[in-house]
Formats: structure tokens, sequence, C-alpha cells
């Protein structure tokens, strides 16, 4: 019992980085692991979403459709302007990884 008590409190490991997904879509254009540049750090965006309820979801179809600033005043582009149309099961890759930074 005490075993599992330790595991459940020790934070999940982070996810292994998409490295090919993020080319593909050419995130790093915006986006850097743990510094703002033209858009929030994958960091900023996990401190800010990880504890929102459907926050997953919301992140998903922005990634998907891409849509208006959040952050500053630059918004998401459109898939077509990030290397194409993104599957869902991508984009769901993506933001897990993105939420256990």
């Amino acid at each position: 019992m005490v075993g599992l008590l330790v595991t459940a409190s020790n934070p999940a490991p982070a996810q292994t980085e998409p490295a090919a997904l993020i080319d593909s879509h050419r995130c790093m254009f915006c986006h850097t692991t743990d510094s703002p540049f033209l858009a929030p750090s994958f960091q900023q965006i996990a401190e800010r979403y990880r504890k929102v309820p459907n926050a997953r979801l919301m992140l998903e179809n922005k990634l998907r459709l891409g849509g208006k600033a959040h952050w500053g005043d630059t918004a998401m582009p459109l898939p077509a302007d990030r290397g194409g149309p993104i599957t869902p099961e991508d984009t769901h890759t993506l933001i897990v990884w993105v939420l256990s930074q």
C-alpha cells in the first residue's frame, strides 16, 4: 500500500518529444520549449492550461483549425500556413506532449 501512495504522488514523466510532428507542422517557427518567442513557450502553455478542464480539447481544436491569439497579438496560423492539415491523432499527440512540459 505504501508503494502505491509513493507512486501516486510522483508527477507523471514528461512525454517523449514528437520531433517529427513538431518539424512537419513548423511549431518551432513561433514556439520554443522554454522561452517565449513569437508565441508562448510550450512550458508557458502547459502552465496555463494543464489544470484547466477541457483545455486539451480546446488546444487540439486550435491546433487543427488555427485561431485568434490567446497571448499577445499573434494568432495561431491556419494549418495550410504550418505545413498542411493535421490529423486528430497527431493533434492529440502534440497537445498531450505540450501539456506534459
